[in-house]
């Protein structure tokens, strides 16, 4: 199963609406006979890559699958009857899928054939993988990751605006895997405007064209010349805007907008997130400008927080975050450190919501 998970991974950020899947075929001697994961776009499943490579061998052995087989009829037949008609004799899935379509019909398939069906093998590791299919269709919204880079003292950029670079290269090649892993980076209009970012990731050897970029343009200021707005063809750009500037239209080519009513200060994100994951988003990074987040700090809408540390200090500057409002010490958002890793001369933290 750990290698199951391990295969799995290699769909985070590729495969929305789908969850990242891995799959592991034993033989009935014992032997690793095959290893398949989900593929770019979520098809084919990681079971059917498996079992094309497993081919006979796969008859009256094991599959290990890091969630449940589907048991529903997609662009492709379920990969609990793909299991059952290739012989698999035992399936052991680290959870159930709490899709509606699936939801325990995939190990009742198994079992009615009787196939041996063992669940819950690493089920906390495998259910963290896969938190933004689990957040989309539980919560109704993707999993947001809100990133941070700053000074020890927590500043982002100089008081003129200089802001590049506070970090290392090492934090930042992190950055653009982190990119890379999931489905859609999100920003602000106000750090497009100051800084034009592409938003694209730049490491070597990977394909990063399906992530959406996502811009939050409550007033629909985007520039037909930023770096956005001239790669739209290459990969797709968003925005997140209110009525009014829906009307007055978003004058980009090839720009998806999408209308949400405006909440304080700005447009109402949890709508917008809900809107997003009705779209097939699962996993969201959010690198933007102190009010951007601010505004999901204060809405509780950030999941998962990854904070890069220079190890230097600024004094005056600008502060990751803006004013969260009148908000008691008991209001404050809480998080819990997962870990600290050394990038470089920099640290990166990973905190969770919840104190």
């Amino acid at each position: 199963m750990r290698l199951a998970i391990l295969m799995a991974r290699r769909g985070l950020g590729r495969v929305w609406p789908n969850p990242c899947v891995g799959c592991v075929i034993v033989d009935s001697s014992g032997y690793v006979v095959a290893r398949g994961w989900t593929q770019d776009g979520g098809r084919p499943h990681a079971e059917t890559v498996a079992l094309q490579t497993a081919g006979e061998n796969a008859r009256g052995g094991t599959a290990f699958v890091s969630l449940e087989p589907c048991a529903h009829h997609g662009q492709t037949g379920p990969c609990a009857q793909a299991l059952i008609g290739a012989g698999i004799s035992r399936v052991v899935s680290a959870f159930e899928d709490p899709d509606p379509r699936v939801s325990g019909r995939g190990h009742a398939m198994l079992r009615n054939a009787g196939i041996e069906v063992r669940t819950g093998v690493l089920e906390l590791q495998a259910r963290a993988q896969n938190a933004g299919f689990l957040s989309r269709v539980e919560r109704g919204r993707p999993l947001v990751t809100l990133k941070i880079a700053s000074t020890l003292d927590g500043k982002t950029a100089l008081e003129s605006g200089e802001s590049q670079w506070i970090t290392g290269p090492q934090a930042r090649e992190h950055v653009h895997l982190m990119r890379a892993q999931h489905d859609a980076v999100m920003t602000g209009i106000g750090t497009v405007l100051a800084d034009d970012p592409d938003l694209s990731c730049r490491l070597r050897g990977i394909d990063h064209s399906r992530a959406v970029r996502i811009v939050v343009d409550t007033q629909g200021r985007l520039p037909g010349n930023s770096k956005l707005a001239l790669s739209v063809a290459r990969q797709p750009v968003w925005c997140l805007t209110s009525p009014a500037a829906a009307t007055k239209g978003i004058a980009v080519s090839g720009v998806r907008t999408f209308e949400l009513p405006e909440g304080s200060g700005g447009v109402d994100l949890e709508q917008g997130l809900r809107l997003l994951a009705a779209q097939g988003l699962t996993r969201i990074f959010v690198e933007a400008g102190a009010r951007l987040a601010a505004s999901l700090l204060r809405s509780n809408l950030v999941d998962q927080l990854l904070w890069y540390r220079a190890a230097t200090v600024m004094g005056p500057g600008i502060s990751a975050v803006s004013n969260l409002g009148n908000l008691r010490l008991a209001e404050l958002p809480r998080f819990r450190l997962l870990e600290t890793i050394r990038l470089g001369s920099d640290l990166l933290e990973t905190y969770r919501t919840g104190a």
